[in-house]
């Protein structure tokens, strides 16, 4: 039977001992000496990023745009091929941030699962419940949902209240709520949350005690790993901490992966420090 995105996400959390995500932001602009500026050595980039921290994280991120925009989707393949190879045992969250009804939604779905083998993707929930139903046809396949971002922006929706459901819930607590309960018809579903409200984790947390929740923002965004663990971590409530420029540009020397490799390990074991005994 095949493992189902939850189900590789708590193997990979238990047997490296992390709840730390790299995100595979590749900026050809701040690749190390030789590869700088070129574009083809993306693939090269994050594959050796890959390979230098697979035993001390519980999932990776590449973010879609940072391949698109350089007409790198080819060397996208190649890297999610590569992370099957050499590290068949961590779970892949395409970050795509899709958001589409219909026959649309499905050809998005068919990329990150079908194109890409993925085994979760980020969408975003403004259309509604038709715009996630697509992906829940793929038994076992995972997608969080934005729910409370860390941007600035976040407070202009996500922070308002609807007046015409029950409680008179913030927009960020409804979607909490849906995902949660109706929405999640494969057991698969997430909910994304920024680092930066640890508060706001721990309100979350309260309203969807069990989804796996996808923390961004820690390291270079400036979330506090401490606060943010505290807040969203509970034994049956994974949460999924990630880290992406931190790891990925801390040297722009030759030992680019090992010191990706330092931070990473570094940035895990501060994340195991601060779980609750």
């Amino acid at each position: 039977m095949t493992m189902t995105f939850l189900d590789m996400l708590h193997s990979a959390s238990t047997r490296n001992q992390s709840m730390l995500c790299v995100g595979l932001d590749p900026e050809p602009a701040r690749f190390p000496d030789q590869m700088q500026g070129n574009p083809r050595k993306i693939y090269d980039f994050c594959a050796a990023i890959v390979d230098a921290t697979a035993d001390v994280v519980c999932a990776f991120k590449p973010q879609i745009a940072y391949f698109a925009a350089h007409g790198a989707e080819e060397q996208l393949e190649r890297l999610m091929q590569h992370l099957r190879a050499n590290a068949p045992q961590v779970p892949v969250i395409l970050d795509a941030k899709r958001g589409d009804i219909g026959s649309t939604a499905e050809q998005y779905a068919k990329e990150a699962f079908e194109r890409y083998g993925a085994d979760a993707v980020t969408l975003s929930p403004f259309m509604g419940f038709d715009s996630v139903a697509p992906y829940l046809a793929y038994p076992g396949k995972g997608a969080f949902l934005l729910c409370r971002t860390s941007n600035p922006g976040g407070d202009d929706l996500q922070n308002q209240r609807l007046a015409s459901v029950d409680g008179q819930p913030l927009l960020y607590e409804h979607i909490a709520g849906l995902v949660q309960g109706p929405w999640n018809k494969n057991g698969q579903l997430g909910l994304v949350v920024g680092a930066t409200y640890p508060a706001e984790i721990e309100r979350v947390r309260a309203l969807a005690p069990t989804v796996p929740l996808l923390i961004p923002g820690v390291g270079a965004q400036g979330g506090d790993a401490g606060a943010t663990v505290r807040a969203g971590w509970r034994p049956n409530g994974p949460i999924v901490v990630n880290s992406s420029r931190a790891i990925l540009y801390a040297s722009n020397g030759a030992d680019f992966a090992a010191a990706a490799r330092r931070e990473a390990t570094k940035t895990r074991d501060m994340l195991q420090a601060a779980r609750p005994l």
